[in-house]
C-alpha cells in the first residue's frame, strides 16, 4: 500500500538584512501597540481574521526580497491553520491573499515614506483600505486620522469628522469600526452602533462572563449541597426504617418467647 505524504512547503531564499531600527521608533510604539491590542481584542472570537503587527508583507513568491513592512495589517477569510501558526512574516502566496487593510503610525523618519512610496505600493498591490494615524495630532501627516479606499487603482479619502472639542473620527468600512483621536486620550476604536470604546465593550463582556460564571458556580454549589442534603435525608430515613424493623423483630421474638 502506498502512503501519500503531504509535500513540505518551502519558502524562497531571502538574502536581505534586517533594516536598522529607526531612531524615533519609540514615539510610535505605544499608540501603535494600543491600537493593535484593541484590534486583537475585537477579533478575538473570529477564527478567520489575521491581525498582524510588525514583520514583513512578502508579496512576490519569485522574489521574497520584494517586501514592505506595514505597522499593522488585517486579512479576512483566512484559513484558520495560518492564523494558529506563528509566522514571522506575511507570505501572500502562502496565506492565499493580500491584506484587506493596512495601517501606518507616524514618526518623523517614516512619515514621508508613508505618504509617498508606501502609499503608491499599497495602491499597486490593490490593498482596499489604507489608514494613517498621527499621534502628534497632525504635525507629521497633516491630520490625526487619514483613511483611504482604493477606487479604480487610486486612493480616495474617507470623510473626517471634527467635534467642537477637537476630537476627530472617521469610519472604516473594511473593519466596520470608527477610528477616534482626542488630544487628551489619544487613539481609540469605537463600535459604530453604540459608539462605545472597543476596550470598554471587551471589559464589560469579560466582567459579564465572570459574573455569569460566578452565578453558575454558586448554583452548582447550591445544587450539590441540596443533593447532599437529599442523600443524607434518604440515608436517615432508611436507617430509621431499619431501626423500626429491628424493633418489631425483637418484639416479635419476645412475644414468641413469652408464649412458650
Amino acid at each position: 500500500m502506498t502512503t501519500m505524504q503531504t509535500p513540505v512547503e518551502t519558502l524562497p531564499d531571502i538574502f536581505y538584512e534586517d533594516p536598522e531600527p529607526v531612531e524615533d521608533g519609540m514615539q510610535q510604539a505605544i499608540p501603535l501597540f494600543d491600537i493593535v491590542t484593541l484590534l486583537h481584542k475585537h477579533y478575538a472570537d473570529r477564527s478567520d481574521v489575521y491581525v498582524g503587527g510588525g514583520g514583513f508583507l512578502m508579496y512576490d513568491q519569485k522574489d521574497a526580497n520584494k517586501r514592505i513592512a506595514p505597522d499593522c495589517y488585517i486579512a479576512f477569510d483566512v484559513d484558520e491553520e495560518h492564523i494558529r501558526k506563528e509566522m514571522a512574516n506575511f507570505w501572500v502566496w502562502r496565506i492565499g491573499k493580500l491584506p484587506d487593510f493596512v495601517m501606518e503610525m507616524a514618526s518623523k523618519s517614516t512619515a514621508a515614506n508613508d505618504l509617498g512610496p508606501k502609499r503608491d505600493l499599497y495602491a499597486e498591490l490593490e490593498i482596499p483600505e489604507y489608514w494613517r494615524l498621527d499621534h502628534t495630532g497632525g504635525e507629521l501627516y497633516g491630520q490625526p486620522l487619514i483613511g483611504e479606499r482604493l477606487v479604480d487603482g487610486a486612493y480616495e479619502p474617507y470623510e473626517i469628522h471634527t467635534a467642537p472639542d477637537g476630537s476627530v473620527t472617521s469610519y472604516s468600512p473594511a473593519l466596520d469600526l470608527i477610528f477616534s483621536w482626542n488630544e487628551d486620550s489619544g487613539f481609540d476604536l469605537l463600535d459604530p452602533l453604540t459608539l462605545l470604546s472597543i476596550n470598554q465593550i471587551v471589559t464589560e463582556r469579560a466582567a459579564r462572563l465572570i459574573a455569569e460564571a460566578s452565578v453558575d458556580t454558586a448554583e452548582a454549589r447550591a445544587d450539590t449541597a441540596e443533593a447532599r442534603a437529599d442523600t443524607e435525608q434518604e440515608a436517615r430515613l432508611a436507617a430509621e426504617a431499619r431501626a423500626r424493623e429491628l424493633e418489631e423483630e425483637i418484639e416479635r421474638l419476645r412475644r414468641q418467647q413469652s408464649g412458650r
